[in-house]
């Protein structure tokens, strides 16, 4: 598991590909602070991390203006770098560490939980960067908050399908992918037709579908960039209504699809 820094997270600004993969892992990993429903300044964290990789986006000298398609493309090309790196718990683990929830929805209303309050602290932290006067910083903090909000959602994707008795079979990296789908089409895809997996595995298709995502969803974050703290209600409403709206979509999905292992919850109790 990724370990998180304090509020200073010390460090390299992610740039290059690696870089930005294991930020995004770091990001992701808060997530399980949050479902704790913390105080400890674990919001600002997440809002931290998510400015320093938009630091290091822009200090890359990525084209990430509005309508530049290198910038698009180097946005889908580092979600899909990403995505196997996203640290995603198994339902033992799940269960081990929330002993409380008795029934998969109760555990799956915590991991909602926790990822809607990351995303929101995150489109709250892209918010308040967008206050100050600095214009052409403004697409850099709309590509890392797209970036940040997608690996929140992606680690909860996949988590959910853990949970309800859906894991896909293949490698860990297969599964990324398929959840990338999952991401892309706000949906509870049917991972487990014969053949799914491997037609997801980074095909151009996949790609294409990633990035209409990322177009949409900076359309719909293009308020955050809006002055003073409006930005940052902005910014927190619409990440937090997003990933709600994804988490509801998926988990309606995946409730009403039987799991092939109707023992799979007792299972992982680990009693």
């Amino acid at each position: 598991m990724v370990s998180i820094g304090g509020p200073d997270l010390p460090g390299r600004s992610p740039g290059e590909p690696e870089e930005v993969a294991e930020e995004l892992a770091r990001i992701a990993a808060e997530v399980e602070v949050q479902e704790k429903g913390s105080r400890d300044g674990s919001a600002r964290r997440v809002g931290v991390l998510a400015r320093r990789l938009g630091d290091g986006l822009g200090r890359g000298g990525r084209r990430l203006g509005a309508g530049s398609r290198g910038g698009l493309r180097m946005l889908t090309e580092r979600l899909m770098d990403a995505a196997p790196r996203i640290p995603v718990r198994d339902l033992a683990t799940l269960r081990a560490q929330h002993p409380g929830a008795r029934t998969p929805e109760e555990l799956a209303d915590l991991l909602t939980a926790g990822s809607v309050r990351a995303s929101t602290a995150v489109g709250a932290g892209a918010g308040t960067v967008a206050m100050m006067p600095v214009p052409l910083a403004m697409p850099v903090e709309l590509a890392s908050e797209l970036l940040a909000s997608a690996a929140i959602e992606l680690k909860l994707i996949a988590e959910l399908y853990a949970v309800y008795g859906q894991v896909p079979p293949g490698s860990a990296r297969q599964r990324s992918y398929a959840y990338l789908a999952v991401w892309s089409e706000r949906r509870g895809l049917d991972l487990t037709r014969p053949g799914a997996l491997l037609a997801l595995n980074r095909s151009a298709a996949l790609r294409r579908q990633v990035s209409k995502r990322l177009t949409r969803s900076g359309l719909r974050k293009l308020p955050t960039l809006a002055p003073l703290l409006v930005g940052a209600v902005i910014g927190a409403r619409v990440s937090r209504t997003d990933t709600l709206r994804l988490a509801t979509a998926v988990r309606r999905d995946l409730y009403g699809r039987r799991p092939a292992d109707l023992a799979y919850w007792d299972a992982a109790s680990g009693a």
